[in-house]
């Protein structure tokens, strides 16, 4: 069966290209939350099945004004321990005595099942069972907090026969695992007590890079997926509701409708993800302490991307006005992944507004400021320590937003490095050119500057080691009155074994399309060295790829495309596609045996895929190196370059000192071969290129070998009409053929 298998690899290694397209898809798993939620996993329950060592927590009640701009993370994190201060417990039992309410003893067991002492006469023999009297036992289902019990009659878990006429007969018979046992579970409870913590859940996705142009950094994403980054119904085609977003509870009772209270936020549709349908929404609803109830009081429907929009609600109805006053925002549309995606920015409840009081004044950042480096994202730090001349990035690019409705005076901003706290070195940033090249930042205006970083500092190459990491801080701001935590943004400038153009951070997933479509992204290095493998993220989708082989492939520069092969995989040892649970853990594929592939700077790494399925490799959307994709639907004969924006997220790893460790060792690169005509009736030819040709092996499609030859040219009369493989000795080199 194995030798089947790879006899179709072989089958659809060699043919032909039959559509000629790329393409993206959304995503269908969020691993920038499965990331988070593994390592904030909760404490396991003692006894599997009930609340056992769970928490119920009791909110705090916030007060006006609510404001949530989303540059900062304030979900509330459920993170309480058993012996913090405060935390209070309430132990329940599963089996209590129907009369006195108390524990059943932990040693004894019982049984629904009626059961009885059996009496048999041997001298009739007859026999008479009487029952055993029932227990009344209150039994609780302890999977759940409060505990329902009920009265139950219970009985002994085993029977006991009797022998009438024969002395000392008598035996018991036990019931196998009778199914009734005390058991108890310890519920405990929390009190909130942090008012700098505004959500009640974390549903929805508090992001950085899925919003198009948002107000400020940060916003908070609805989609398909839960908390914890999965589809709330994986390969499911169903829509409702999805993620809910539920403020903690609000004193409204000092207020009434003379008071003006406003409830105003920020939104957009689709972003830098899917594209909700019209019969998608998002929605908010208030909620009503005195009747318990939800009720909806604003909703819109899905659309293509466009600047974010404002909503501005009046709070009238009285029975709002209440100590325990909520708001919760919800979506509809499908749950199977990051799909019908809808953006919210600056929530805003608060009295003495109206009407006209739509103006979001502040001056933020909208972006986290990039690269220092210039055209890469990370390079490996020996690399640069050899090279650092000319690589501070001349083009750095910065967003801000002036929310005023008024042109307010720019002012010069800074970005300085760190390094393990201590302060490395900072550039200016120009106010002018924060400005656009204006005198002011113009009323509620989005500007996006390039600023020349490079001159001045240079990260300190004199620091030992093959990893470096140097936080960046940037800091821009306006005169007037703002939010002083979006006057400035926080990044990390890594320096590892890898180049990448990439942020960490997958919106698509990205490929070609077609059998034996070839993918390639172009870099220039900072000097030739050796590759050791590809790092590549693969992004779950809603079609899942997991069984798809390709052949990880390194190609020399040929004007500007990929040119000679340096590096492909052996047919016999494809790769898979793997999936990583983990943000910015992108799978290594190391070079078969741990070789290592000498290139000169410029070159190319990716695959030649089997299949004309999409591999959904990460696509940033972000940062658009799209003139470094290329991508092939004929077999490598002719590039195309990518016309979707992006950096797709595969990466080279370069050589370091761990070579030694990892025991990679260096390797010549593959050998051209043609193999000729095919299909063919009979004769066939190989020719190698500047090579030796040491003889060729035919095997079938069961991979039994059927004809071996010493001579570059050889008949195949004797072979029946079909697929064969052919191996050319010494090369590693398979291809298909097709005797006619």
């Amino acid at each position: 069966m194995k030798i089947v298998s790879l006899s179709f690899l072989f089958f659809v290694l060699h043919s032909i290209a039959f559509t000629q397209h790329e393409s993206i898809e959304p995503l269908s798993i969020n691993p920038e939350l499965q990331f988070k939620h593994k390592k904030n996993e909760s404490v396991n329950k003692t006894n599997a099945n009930t609340f056992d060592s769970t928490f119920i927590y009791f909110s705090d009640t916030l007060s006006l004004p609510f404001l949530d701009e989303f540059s900062e993370n304030h979900f509330e994190n459920y993170q309480a321990d058993y012996a913090d201060p405060g935390v209070t417990s309430d132990k329940k039992y599963r089996l209590l005595d129907n009369s006195t309410l108390q524990p059943i003893p932990s040693n004894q067991f019982y049984t629904a099942q009626p059961t009885f002492r059996r009496t048999f006469d041997v001298s009739t023999t007859s026999f008479s069972d009487v029952n055993f009297s029932p227990l009344p036992v209150k039994v609780g289902d302890l999977s759940t907090y409060p505990v329902d019990y009920q009265t139950t009659n219970l009985y002994p878990p085993y029977y006991i026969y009797d022998t009438i006429g024969v002395p000392d007969i008598s035996d018991t018979i036990w019931i196998t695992n009778p199914e009734f046992f005390q058991d108890s579970a310890t519920q405990f409870f929390a009190v909130l007590n942090n008012p700098d913590a505004f959500w009640l859940d974390d549903f929805a996705y508090h992001n950085y890079r899925f919003a198009v142009q948002p107000r400020t950094l940060g916003v908070v994403t609805f989609d398909g997926l839960d908390q914890n980054g999965y589809p709330y119904q994986i390969g499911s085609t169903s829509t409702n509701y999805a993620d809910f977003l539920t403020s903690k509870p609000l004193d409204l009772q000092p207020y009434t409708a003379s008071d003006s209270l406003y409830f105003s936020f920020l939104y957009q549709a689709q972003g830098l993800g899917d594209i909700p349908e019209q019969s998608d929404s998002l929605v908010l609803e208030f909620y009503a302490k005195d009747v318990d109830q939800w009720f909806r009081v604003w909703s819109t429907s899905g659309e293509s991307s466009s600047p974010f929009k404002v909503a501005h609600l009046p709070i009238v109805d009285q029975k709002y006005f209440k100590k325990g006053f909520q708001f919760r925002f919800k979506n509809y549309g499908s749950l199977s992944g990051m799909l019908d995606l809808f953006h919210l920015d600056y929530v805003h409840l608060r009295p003495l507004s109206g009407y006209q009081d739509t103006l979001f004044k502040d001056f933020a950042f909208v972006y986290p400021v990039g690269s220092l480096l210039k055209t890469y994202t990370s390079v490996p730090w020996d690399h640069f320590k050899n090279n650092a001349v000319g690589k501070m990035n001349n083009a750095t690019q910065i967003t801000v937003h002036n929310g005023s409705n008024l042109p307010e005076n720019n002012q010069n901003g800074e970005v300085k490095i760190y390094h393990d706290g201590t302060l490395e070195g900072s550039f200016l940033l120009n106010a002018q050119v924060l400005s656009g090249g204006n005198i002011n930042y113009g009323p509620q205006t989005t500007y996006i500057s390039s600023h020349d970083l490079s001159g001045g500092y240079v990260f300190d190459v004199t620091k030992p080691g093959n990893y470096q990491s140097f936080e960046v801080t940037s800091k821009a701001t306006a005169q007037f009155p703002n939010f002083p935590g979006n006057d400035s943004t926080t990044s990390v400038q890594f320096f590892s074994n890898y180049y990448s153009y990439d942020d960490g951070s997958a919106e698509y997933a990205y490929g070609p399309t077609g059998v034996q479509s070839r993918l390639a992204i172009k870099y220039t290095a900072y000097e030739p060295d050796s590759l050791i493998g590809v790092n590549m993220y693969f992004a779950p989708t809603v079609n899942n790829v997991s069984n798809k082989l390709f052949l990880l492939s390194v190609w020399a520069d040929n004007n500007g495309v990929p040119g000679e092969l340096l590096y492909e995989d052996n047919v016999f040892f494809p790769r898979n596609v793997q999936y990583s649970s983990e943000r910015d853990k992108f799978v290594t594929y190391y070079f078969k045996d741990t070789a290592k592939v000498a290139c000169n700077s410029t070159f190319y790494i990716g695959w030649r895929q089997f299949d004309a399925d999409r591999l959904n490799v990460g696509l940033d959307r972000n940062l658009d190196n799209s003139q470094y994709t290329f991508y092939s639907v004929n077999n490598g004969v002719t590039w195309n370059q990518s016309a979707i924006s992006g950096s797709v997220m595969m990466r080279p790893v370069f050589s370091t000192s761990l070579d030694e460790e990892l025991q990679i060792s260096a390797i010549n690169p593959p050998i051209s071969a043609v193999l000729y005509p095919n299909p063919t009736q009979d004769v066939l030819t190989v020719r190698l290129e500047n090579e030796e040709f040491i003889g060729i092996e035919i095997f079938d499609l069961g991979g039994k070998r059927v004809l071996r030859s010493s001579e570059p040219t050889f008949s195949t009369i004797d072979l029946q009409k079909g697929i064969y493989f052919a191996k050319i000795n010494g090369k590693g080199t398979v291809f298909k053929i097709t005797k006619l």
